[in-house]
């Protein structure tokens, strides 16, 4: 069962070095507040998987900007100018995925799975040391999966015990991500009673998540 815990508490539980999957797509659906936490505990040389830079100085840009991200693991970063800088001047490494692979990768890690086969990125950059394998004289590109320390989501609806529903796109990587690391923190844009949650609307079941922060508090 979920445990709630204070920003202060969760942002603690994210140590030097530790991989950070942090859900979100330029911010919709992404734990805003908790990151902000984290920025202030100076924690540092994080590897975090996301689908973007966010925007500079906010959430997840916060913490690129404070230089606490040794490595960025993102689908574009384009949106976010400080990612590019830092990337250029050597500051932050940075790994580019194609979006649909890194939502398979994840959903792989999740899985158990040792993969995912696909044709994107075959004949490019992204295939740059990669394996390629042979499927009836087909050729794939083999993605290995993605698994994280932490991962850092976000609900709209969360109850008492983790279940979680998140609210139109702001779904996106929430789920994929929530099955995929060791720890899940989930932040709340409105913590709910047992029951406020129709069954058939979960869509993190309570299993997945540790720890609930509370999102919706000035």
């Amino acid at each position: 069962m979920a445990k709630i815990v204070t920003m202060k508490e969760a942002a603690g539980m994210l140590k030097d070095g530790m991989s950070v999957m942090v859900a979100g797509f330029l911010g919709a659906g992404g734990p805003s507040k908790l990151l902000h936490e984290i920025a202030q505990t100076g924690v540092k040389d994080l590897t975090v998987m996301a689908n973007d830079g966010a925007k500079t100085g906010w959430a997840l840009g916060e913490l690129i900007s404070n230089g606490q991200v040794k490595k960025l693991i993102a689908t574009h970063i384009g949106l976010n100018p400080e990612v590019g800088k830092k990337m250029n001047a050597g500051e932050m490494e940075v790994e580019l995925v194609p979006q649909g692979s890194f939502a398979e990768k994840i959903r792989a890690g999740g899985a158990g799975l040792g993969g995912v086969l696909t044709k994107t990125g075959l004949g490019t950059i992204i295939a740059d040391g990669k394996q390629v394998i042979n499927i009836d004289g087909q050729e794939f590109l083999l993605e290995k999966p993605l698994h994280a320390d932490v991962a850092l989501i976000c609900g709209y609806k969360v109850d008492k015990n983790g279940n979680v529903w998140y609210k139109g796109s702001a779904r996106n990587f929430n789920v994929v991500m929530a099955t995929a690391a060791d720890l899940v923190i989930c932040e709340a844009d409105n913590i709910v009673e047992l029951g406020e949650i129709e069954p058939e609307n979960v869509m993190t079941p309570g299993i997945l998540v540790d720890y609930i922060v509370d999102g919706g508090k000035a």
